[in-house]
């Protein structure tokens, strides 16, 4: 079955008319942030029907849907909590509140998604916040100055049902939504 079908296809198209002829190759990024939006990832047949869109090889799209932390490529949760380790980060409790990240979401080290499908928790490398780390990211918003006390109340409150408030802007409702405004399909993700 084609990811990109109807009103999607749609928006696919409008989205690789927004770059000028000779350049659609940019629209790689919103592209797959489309077909994340849809399926929850991005999938072999996504990646497939990305290339045929663009005219480029299915390898030359994995190889940028493999390089971006962004664009998941793995079964994921309803919402990704995102949390960084770098330096700046580690020197302020970052693994502590990793660790704590993985004992409120219930996700054993070495996997990423919860049981429930509810959480898909991530290290990453760099957040590029270090002035308010630790830095936690849920569905790409961010949560600064995070303990591991506030990481497992944020987690918990995803558990229920509720989308914490970032420290700046506004909340996308779920990971998918949030891949639907990188895709520049949505605004203010209110």
């Amino acid at each position: 079955m084609a990811v990109f079908e109807g009103a999607t296809l749609a928006e696919a198209r409008a989205i690789v008319a927004r770059y000028p002829a000779g350049r659609e190759r940019s629209s790689v990024m919103p592209l797959l942030y489309l077909g994340q939006s849809i399926e929850g990832r991005v999938t072999r047949e996504a990646l497939r029907e990305v290339a045929e869109l663009l005219g480029l090889t299915t390898a030359e799209i994995e190889s940028v849907a493999s390089f971006y932390t962004m664009i998941r490529l793995r079964p994921t949760g309803t919402h990704v909590v995102t949390v960084c380790t770098n330096l700046a980060c580690a020197l302020r409790g970052a693994k502590d509140v990793y660790e704590a990240a993985h004992r409120a979401s219930d996700i054993p080290h070495g996997a990423e998604l919860s049981e429930d499908g509810v959480i898909s928790l991530h290290e990453e490398e760099c957040m590029g916040a270090c002035e308010r780390a630790p830095v936690v990211a849920i569905d790409f918003a961010y949560h600064d100055e995070i303990s591991p006390a506030r990481v497992t109340e944020l987690i918990q409150a995803l558990r229920r049902g509720e989308v914490p408030a970032p420290s700046r802007g506004t909340a996308p409702r779920d990971f998918r939504h949030a891949s639907r405004v990188l895709a520049g399909l949505e605004g203010d993700p209110a």
